[in-house]
C-alpha cells in the first residue's frame, strides 16, 4: 500500500514536470566549464547523488562545502536544489556565485522565490499544489524523491544523447571502496 502511494505521488509530480527540462539541463551542463552543486539537508543528499552521476558521465563537478571544492568563477554552473527556494544558506551561496559570474540553475517546487528570482533558469518539479501534506511522505519527501528521479532521468538523457557506454562510466567509479 505505501509503495503504491509513493510511486503514484511521484509519478503525478513528474507527470506535471516540463518534459523538456532534461534537454535544457543537459545543455547547461555541457556549456559549463565546471559544475558546482549544493542543497541543504536531504536536498543536499540528492545533490550528492547527482554530482556522482555527473562525474561518472565525465563532467568536472564539485559539491559545495567539501574541503576540496575549488573557487567558483565565470563560466561555471551553480546548481541549487531547494524545495522552498528560500533556504538562507543557499541564498547566501547563490548571491556569491552570481557575484563571481557563475550561471545559476535552481531545482525547486516553485518558480517564484528568492532563489528563483536570482537564478538564470528554474527547473520546477511538479506544481506547488502537489506539495501539500501527504500522509506517509512527510517533510519534503515528495520533492526529494521526485527530484532524485528527475535528475536520474537527466543522466539517462545525457548518456543516450552522448552515447556514453556504461563501461566508460564504470572506469570513473570510485575504486578505493
Amino acid at each position: 500500500m505505501h509503495q503504491k502511494l509513493i510511486i503514484d505521488k511521484i509519478s503525478g509530480v513528474l507527470g506535471a514536470t516540463n518534459e523538456g527540462y532534461d534537454a535544457k539541463l543537459t545543455a547547461m551542463l555541457d556549456k559549463a566549464s565546471r559544475i558546482f552543486i549544493t542543497g541543504a539537508g536531504r536536498s543536499g543528499l540528492i545533490a550528492r547523488f547527482f554530482a556522482m552521476r555527473l562525474m561518472h558521465g565525465g563532467y568536472e563537478v564539485f559539491v559545495v562545502g567539501e574541503i576540496v571544492t575549488p573557487s567558483i568563477r565565470k563560466g561555471d554552473l551553480f546548481i541549487v536544489i531547494s524545495g522552498s527556494g528560500e533556504t538562507e544558506t543557499m541564498i547566501a551561496f547563490t548571491k556569491r556565485a552570481k557575484e563571481l559570474g557563475a550561471e545559476v540553475a535552481l531545482i525547486s517546487t516553485k518558480s517564484s522565490s528568492t532563489l528563483g528570482d536570482m537564478s538564470d533558469l528554474v527547473f520546477q518539479i511538479g506544481t506547488p499544489e502537489q506539495y501539500g501534506k501527504v500522509v506517509g511522505m512527510p517533510m519534503g519527501t515528495t520533492f526529494e524523491l521526485s527530484t532524485l528521479i528527475f535528475l536520474e532521468s537527466v543522466v539517462s538523457h545525457m548518456i543516450h544523447e552522448k552515447g556514453i557506454p556504461e563501461e566508460e562510466m564504470r572506469t570513473r567509479h570510485a575504486n578505493l571502496e
